[in-house]
């Protein structure tokens, strides 16, 4: 898979446009970050899932699509926060590659201060694809640390991403292999109680007896703690809505993609995420992530 320069010279392998586009959203980070405590308010606006926005958001989209749709090998940059993708020069699936974002995950944990993020999902065919056209995805975690975890053909990697003085930004390499531990110890399920099915409910009464509830509102946030400690993330299928809330293309495809590069198991409650085909680019899906053992009672659970 190759992705043609500017000039059409020599294509670049996949391996470099991805970093080129991890560099690109680490360069951002420190940037969004600090723009954070005067964007913390509603922007008035609505984005495609017809969901409101706040200032957060639309700062983060903005400076992660300049940033993406600069780097030679993007073709096109879809947003959650956008109604169709920005044409970045290029034929995506024919040399060059789409980048879909989820520019401020958990954005609704501005006003209180809680940890947010930001997903990357980098894909070998034009949106919507199904999430096997992935060649790498990755998140930013906004916690107490501003960190980054990349997951690739080669396996899943944690680093701290650093703004020095002078303005650069560093990456440091914390974890070269990160794995899911074998032995489980968080959850966290989203939606409201009195929403979920009953055959949901069922399965995470036998969760909470076995294992320590951290939910904090934001996926990122969640599933780094089900990466960290091993356990379960579920945004489930609700009586009220069965696709759930979480958009396949900007969430759920790249989340499923770590955590199984990461030696864990993603579905929709019936088949792989990885496999979900959609219908659209802002499609919904509901999202079980986590240990391989954990997931396979679900899906069995759900049957």
């Amino acid at each position: 898979m190759t992705a043609p320069d500017a000039d059409g010279g020599d294509p670049a392998d996949a391996g470099s446009v991805v970093e080129a586009v991890f560099d690109a959203v680490a360069e951002t980070a420190p940037e969004i970050r600090a723009a954070l405590p005067g964007r913390r308010v509603k922007s008035g606006t609505e984005n495609a899932s017809g969901e409101s926005v706040m200032a957060g958001d639309l700062y983060a989209d903005e400076l992660l699509g300049d940033a993406i749709t600069a780097v030679d090998g993007v073709g096109s940059f879809v947003s959650e926060e956008r109604e169709a993708a920005v044409d970045a020069g290029g034929a995506v699936g024919e040399g060059a590659y789409a980048v879909a974002i989820d520019p401020l995950d958990g954005s609704s944990n501005l006003r209180s201060n809680n940890a947010m993020g930001t997903v990357v999902g980098v894909y070998d065919a034009p949106l919507p694809a199904t999430g096997r056209d992935l060649v790498a995805a990755g998140y930013v975690l906004y916690g107490p640390i501003t960190t980054m975890v990349v997951a690739d053909d080669d396996g899943v990697r944690e680093e701290v991403v650093e703004a020095g003085a002078d303005g650069s930004v560093s990456r440091s390499v914390v974890e070269d292999n990160l794995r899911l531990p074998d032995d489980p110890l968080v959850y966290g399920f989203g939606g409201r109680v009195p929403d979920w099915t009953d055959e949901f409910t069922a399965y995470a009464r036998e969760i909470e007896d076995e294992l320590k509830l951290r939910y904090g509102g934001a996926m990122v946030g969640d599933v780094n703690q089900v990466l960290t400690y091993g356990g379960i993330f579920a945004y489930p299928a609700l009586v009220d809505a069965p696709d759930g809330k979480l958009r396949l293309s900007f969430e759920a495809n790249p989340i499923a993609y770590i955590v199984e590069r990461a030696g864990g198991a993603a579905t929709d409650g019936e088949v792989d995420i990885l496999d979900v085909e959609p219908e659209g680019v802002h499609d919904r899906v509901p999202l079980y992530v986590g240990n391989e053992e954990l997931v396979e009672r679900l899906k069995a659970a759900l049957d």
